[in-house]
């Protein structure tokens, strides 16, 4: 009996994972149907409207969902799980760590740029994705009345407005609702599909890649620049991965083939029926597939689908901030975590408002979800590219797949990847530029945290001696010993930290336990309280201690102490002080980076979130030492 219900618990927990890997993952692919088909007919592609053309377009959408989602996705890229977790800075993470000797240090350092170009672009991804997907859906007011049209931006603004205002009440309690709401709309899409396939059944018959062969050889540079808004239907593909560890695989899996995969090719091949039966239909294929009784619930729920379309790209843009702030590209920003138990749910003020300016000022510039597709194209395809090469290595060295295999399989998805790219390379007049611009800046600022940080320590690290040497300096002149405890904090395990230098050089006395605490970030996603903390007492009452974080965890000092409790060290917070240095950078003329880009590192430093309000240290027992550093 025991059995039966534990099988019946796990069904159950799978269905619901299902059903919320629905709301969460493919809300972004699931609305692309509101404006991809069309799109591939705009008047800027030169595609007449003809029997050929939208056969050869639907092959195209139909075995581009295949092999991208399909194939690349949902059945190889979901293996490269880094614990559980995925997203590109994760599958960064798991490329680098297969490459642990010193002779991969060039390979190590391509591989790292590609994962921060990937998550730059995403970004743009974040940015742009709340601003397409509401006003396409808004768009359909004009087909209920056209005295609607005056109206859809102020709309629009107001409703990406509430979005990002409810941000910082976390998406716990209105997640429940996102799955069946995203089901309804597969469901109608696949109703809608089935009306507009019925009307010319024959349409079908694009499944065959003949059709978007054929397509290719006939129209030559124009299938080209039409391949720029067919991948328009893969959008949200990166969103499958970067969510795996909310939900797991399998019921993403389950969640994608029985629902997602089914309504997506049900309502384009049904859009194409319509196009065959009434070409003048192109103005908006999606929403003239709705009967006119129909039109004002189906433009609400599309309104609906697309708020939660926009929501899974918000949170995956904290998502990203936080991993990169782990793992030593973003300074550290204010995090608010909206739930007690789980660990995703997250809020940073200053990305969601940097994000709501740039959504905002996107759709009063581009007015229209037709201008701005093609900006959007150009980050999903970058970053489709970087993912596609940095699988490549986790294949080979983590999979143990053989070289011809993984040129054979990789090759051919970078190869599909770069047509889609150049695709869109050619809007970059007309767009696309924005999607660049993003990427460009968000890959400088992450560039330079990077490096920047590792000079300022290289800095330190001159100025500093080793903790051995420190030691053996304190047994053989004994300074004088305060009470209490002081706990300095260190950026690099191997030397003494130099504000611990001038205190013992100014004021000549010391603490009477001393302990120097490091927090790494490890290339995982979370680390086991076991593994949490190593502790080694140098000389009697003086420790280094290292502390371990995954790229997922944010470092709090109180569960820092438990974890040191717990290995038999109690450090009474009421009676210790922590010392952290507070660099002031100086730019300079070294040449260890361009003078501009010491001059944005220094401003980054200045204006990132201090230790303590980023540690949770009690701020009425720190004390900050100042140095000023010429880099």
């Amino acid at each position: 009996m025991s059995d039966v219900n534990s099988a019946g618990s796990k069904s159950s927990s799978l269905f619901f994972l299902a059903l919320g890997a629905l709301g969460v993952v493919f809300g972004d692919i699931g609305t692309s149907p509101l404006y991809a088909l069309r799109e591939c007919f705009s008047a800027e592609h030169g595609l007449p409207l003809n029997y050929d053309n939208v056969m050869g377009v639907l092959s195209l959408i139909f075995w581009t969902i295949m092999l991208i989602i399909n194939f690349k996705y949902v059945m190889l890229i979901l293996r490269a799980d880094n614990k559980g977790e995925g997203g590109i800075l994760s599958l960064m993470a798991l490329a680098v760590r297969s490459l642990s000797d010193a002779t991969n240090a060039k390979r190590k350092a391509v591989l790292v740029v590609l994962g921060i170009f990937g998550a730059a672009l995403l970004y743009g991804d974040g940015v742009i994705t709340p601003a397409i997907s509401v006003l396409s859906a808004v768009e359909g007011l004009e087909y209920i009345t056209k005295s609607f049209k005056p109206f859809v931006i102020p709309v629009t603004i107001f409703i990406l407005t509430m979005l990002f205002m409810v941000q910082r009440f976390g998406t716990g309690r209105i997640g429940v609702v996102f799955g069946p709401i995203i089901f309804i709309w597969f469901l109608m899409l696949g109703v809608l599909g089935v009306y507009g396939i019925s009307l010319n059944p024959e349409v079908l018959w694009a499944m065959s890649p003949t059709y978007a062969v054929d397509f290719i050889v006939r129209n030559g540079a124009h299938a080209f620049f039409v391949m720029g808004s067919v991948v328009l239907v893969v959008t949200g593909g990166e969103a499958l991965y970067a969510d795996m560890g909310h939900f797991g695989r399998t019921p993403i899996r389950y969640s994608w083939f029985l629902v997602g995969f089914p309504g997506l090719i049900l309502n384009y091949f049904g859009q194409g029926g319509l196009l065959l039966s009434d070409p003048s239909a192109i103005s908006n294929p999606f929403y003239l597939l709705v009967p006119k009784w129909g039109l004002a619930p189906m433009v609400l729920l599309s309104m609906m689908s697309t708020v939660i379309a926009s929501q899974a790209l918000i949170t995956g843009v904290f998502s990203i901030t936080r991993q990169a702030i782990q793992l030593g590209f973003w300074p550290r920003v204010t995090i608010v975590h909206t739930s007690s138990s789980e660990i995703g749910q997250i809020y940073i003020p200053s990305m969601n408002w940097a994000l709501f300016l740039g959504v905002i000022w996107l759709v009063i510039t581009f007015k229209s979800s037709s201008q701005l597709a093609a900006a959007y194209g150009i980050a999903v395809t970058g970053t489709m590219v970087s993912t596609a090469i940095l699988a490549f290595e986790v294949a080979r060295q983590r999979w143990g797949w053989g070289l011809t295999k993984c040129v054979s399989v990789f090759g051919l998805f970078l190869f599909i990847d770069l047509v889609f790219f150049s695709a869109n390379a050619m809007k970059i007049s007309h767009g696309g530029w924005v999607s660049l611009a993003m990427g460009a800046v968000i890959y400088t600022l992450m560039t330079t945290w990077q490096k920047g940080r590792r000079i300022l320590y290289r800095k330190l690290k001159e100025r500093s001696v080793s903790v051995e040497d420190f030691c053996q300096k304190l047994l053989q002149s004994p300074p004088i010993r305060i009470s209490g405890t002081a706990i300095y904090m260190a950026g690099d395990p191997w030397g003494v930290p130099v504000p611990l230098l001038h205190n013992l050089k100014h004021n000549k006395v010391l603490h009477e336990r001393v302990a120097i605490l490091t927090i790494m970030t490890k290339e995982i996603p979370i680390v086991s309280k076991r593994a949490r903390v190593e502790i080694q007492e140098i000389i009697p009452n003086f420790y280094r201690i290292l502390v371990y974080y995954g790229f997922l965890e944010i470092p709090k000092m109180k569960h820092i102490l438990e974890a040191l409790r717990q290995n038999n060290i109690h450090f009474n917070i009421s009676e210790t002080t922590f010392v952290l240095g507070r660099e002031t950078i100086l730019p300079s003329n070294e040449p260890n980076m361009p003078l501009w880009r010491e001059r944005l590192f220094a401003f980054m430093t200045r204006n990132a979130q201090r230790p303590t309000a980023f540690f949770k240290i009690p701020p009425n027992q720190v004390i900050e030492v100042g140095i000023q550093v010429e880099i």
